[in-house]
């Protein structure tokens, strides 16, 4: 898709976020829908927003952080995860999940995934797809990063569920060459408040949704590999002990894992930790 390169310099386009649109529909449940959130908040500069809340835990439920900007956010394996100023949505959120058994805490960051990629495509027209198990692509190129930290698993097991979705960046204002962002990937609409208040809508829902069905994670596994464009092709999956593992992602079993079958012969095995890597067909 085009980029427009001229959006930056405008300063509507990087405008600070709106807390009180945010606080009305996502906490109060304006226009006639029920707020899912306890409490938002909106902060200039932290570190991380998964570490202020994570620092929290004993004390919140259903809470949201955004930040304006991030200097030392964190990745998978602690890589690091910086910001730029007003040209991102970094968000966390702080959830307790009383029904959930601890197995099915690794299907929130793909359950999480569906609520980002959703959000993207309704507010942005941009053709977002998953990356196993937590990465937005477009065009093959990271949009947005998803990190799941447990806080504790008892009494009840205490979640932060962090985001961070790359808005106004300009190629030069990448991380890495391999990263995007919506004004590069043509998006029709570039509202960081609009963009959040869709985002973390979605994901109460399917929060709502995964409880209405007693914590079946399952329920989500069709939505899951819908928009996941790992399945059906040729991966190297870089396992603990730095193994590596070739072949065809083939499905998503019951416990979100990516079940691979491996190039020549051999049982399909599932991976439920691994850095994935898409390869071209052979």
């Amino acid at each position: 898709m085009p980029s427009n390169p001229e959006l930056p310099n405008d300063p509507d386009t990087r405008s600070p976020l709106d807390v009180s649109r945010l606080r009305k529909v996502l906490v109060d449940g304006a226009g006639g829908s029920a707020g899912f959130y306890e409490r938002l908040d909106v902060v200039e500069e932290t570190g991380s927003t998964n570490a202020d809340l994570l620092a929290e835990a004993a004390s919140g439920d259903r809470r949201v952080l955004l930040a304006e900007f991030q200097s030392g956010g964190r990745g998978r394996h602690s890589r690091a995860w910086n910001g730029i100023p007003g040209a991102q949505v970094i968000v966390s959120v702080l959830l307790k999940l009383p029904g959930v058994a601890l197995p099915d805490l690794g299907w929130l960051p793909l359950l999480t995934g569906i609520a980002t990629v959703d959000a993207i495509h309704e507010v942005t027209g941009v053709p977002a797809e998953l990356k196993w198990p937590n990465d937005v692509l477009v065009d093959g190129r990271k949009l947005a990063g998803i990190l799941v930290e447990v806080a504790s698993t008892a009494p009840v097991p205490t979640v932060v569920v962090g985001v961070g979705l790359n808005v106004t960046l300009t190629e030069d204002e990448l991380p890495v060459p391999t990263a995007t962002s919506l004004m590069l990937a043509g998006a029709r609409e570039l509202d960081r408040t609009r963009l959040a208040e869709v985002l973390l809508t979605s994901f109460g829902e399917r929060i709502r949704q995964w409880e209405r069905h007693g914590w079946d994670p399952t329920a989500a596994a069709d939505a899951y590999r819908d928009r996941c464009s790992t399945i059906g092709r040729r991966v190297r999956a870089i396992l603990p002990g730095d193994t590596e593992l070739h072949g065809v992602a083939v499905n998503i079993d019951e416990q979100g894992r990516i079940v691979i079958a491996p190039d020549g012969d051999g049982e399909p095995v599932a991976v439920a930790a691994g850095d994935i890597t898409h390869l071209r067909p052979v």
